[in-house]
């Protein structure tokens, strides 16, 4: 999850990256707005907008159904947009590349209470409704359905907070992607450290008297500073941060650049409905049910999700066709944020989406 702690980390400590390839046909931002929107909370929001980018375009079949359509969710606090990044779009979203927008229609929507979709910032504040990542999941198959008239998905692909939704995507809708690719999360409660550090930085902006209850004229610039150092040393791997910042001095400065780059464009209300979002998931009991063919990656350097927890191999084995996928501490591993560097399990994906042909 945390696609700015990914991203932003690995800008601020000068990881590799380059100027990405022209995609195969130029993406499209569009809106839909879902009218009445009843959240699980019982709350409704009048006009629940949904934003999404898209490249492609869809192809049916002879009964009308999509055939080639790819969903791919972002985590939290990310956009449809960061896949447009050149570690996932120069590998997959190129001419000849394994999601090339000329053969499969791209669907990068934005989740609910981030990027270009409804969110407490855009003058609800504290008073915008509760969601969850149920309500997320249940906007994008409204999006799909009634605003995008896709009625079927090829692959379903979430990293972070989209793995999870994927999880929750193949309970509640089984038969509707022919595969699943979740990348990035365990299938579980958020419980142990993973919710401290969750409860740590919702508390740090609350407890700022500039937060004020949500309607706050100034951002509480305390309690985000807090807030966004755990979110970096979350998305921090060991190994790639040493080799880039071997000093104190070039430590020193790439913490400086994160805030620099992330402060001001952060809002407190946003950022705390999007990590509190986690607090109703638990696919767990329900794992069974999931038919669709699963990828599931992981990575050994996830601090969110580590392996030690013994976890993920237990649950794998609940899943009726599901593949467990641990990628191996290396230099060219991102942690947490391993899940969008496509290079480093495009194959193990190519040859997932090959057998799942039908």
């Amino acid at each position: 999850m945390f696609r700015h702690l990914a991203a932003a980390v690995a800008l601020s400590l000068a990881l590799a990256t380059t100027a990405a390839a022209a995609p195969a046909v130029a993406p499209k931002e569009g809106d839909f707005v879902a009218r009445d929107f009843r959240f699980r909370s019982g709350e409704v929001l009048p006009e629940l907008r949904l934003h999404y980018t898209t490249l492609g375009e869809p192809k049916r079949d002879a009964s009308g159904r999509v055939t080639n359509a790819v969903m791919v969710l972002h985590g939290t606090g990310g956009t449809g947009r960061q896949f447009l990044s050149p570690q996932f779009a120069d590998e997959l979203l190129v001419p000849g590349g394994l999601l090339d927008p000329a053969k499969y229609y791209i669907i990068l929507p934005d989740g609910i209470g981030h990027g270009k979709s409804s969110k407490p910032s855009d003058g609800l504040h504290a008073r915008f409704p509760q969601y969850d990542y149920d309500d997320m999941v249940a906007a994008q198959h409204l999006l799909l359905t009634q605003g995008l008239k896709v009625d079927h998905l090829r692959l379903l692909m979430g990293t972070s907070m989209g793995c999870m939704h994927s999880f929750v995507w193949g309970e509640a809708w089984p038969d509707f992607a022919d595969a699943l690719a979740p990348f990035a999360c365990l299938p579980n409660e958020i419980a142990g450290r993973n919710r401290m550090w969750r409860k740590l930085l919702i508390d740090a902006v609350r407890q700022d008297p500039a937060w004020k209850g949500g309607d706050y004229g100034e951002q509480p610039r305390e309690g985000l500073r807090t807030a966004l150092g755990l979110l970096m040393v979350a998305g921090l791997s060991p190994l790639p941060t040493q080799m880039a910042a071997p000093t104190r001095a070039a430590a020193d400065k790439a913490v400086d650049d994160y805030f620099t780059a992330r402060m001001p464009a952060l809002d407190a209300n946003d950022l705390i409905y999007q990590v509190a979002a986690s607090h109703t998931y638990d696919p767990s009991p329900k794992l069974e049910t999931i038919t669709a063919p699963v990828l599931w990656i992981n990575s050994a350097d996830d601090f969110i999700n580590p392996p030690e927890l013994g976890i993920a191999e237990p649950q794998a084995r609940r899943l009726k066709n599901g593949t467990f996928v641990l990628l191996p501490i290396s230099e060219k591993t991102k942690g947490h944020g391993s899940h969008t560097w496509a290079v480093l399990w495009k194959d193990r994906l190519s040859a997932f989406l090959k057998a799942t042909e039908r």
